[in-house]
């Protein structure tokens, strides 16, 4: 991410080791794609061994890494720094 907006100039870390609180937001988006995944494993695929759940699971939370990483800084962001973003900014 950048440690500016290059729109408008906004500081994104407001303070030092402001986003460690981000790193809540991201395990709560992993369980819950975890939970999802061992759901449509379990319905989906008749219950397969511990294994697969572990292979699938593991190899989902790699994937969505990147992705996670930016959208639990964003929603850190947005909910809980209270920054509002103005349209046509």
């Amino acid at each position: 991410m950048y440690e500016f907006c290059p729109h408008c100039g906004l500081r994104y870390e407001v303070e030092p080791g402001y986003f460690i609180g981000a790193m809540y937001v991201s395990y709560a988006i992993s369980g819950g794609v975890a939970l999802a995944l061992g759901f449509l494993l379990f319905y989906l695929a008749n219950d397969p061994s511990g294994w697969v759940y572990a292979t699938v699971v593991a190899i989902a939370m790699l994937l969505i890494a990147p992705i996670n990483f930016r959208i639990s800084r964003v929603i850190w962001l947005h909910y809980v720094a209270g920054i509002k973003y103005i349209k046509g900014l």
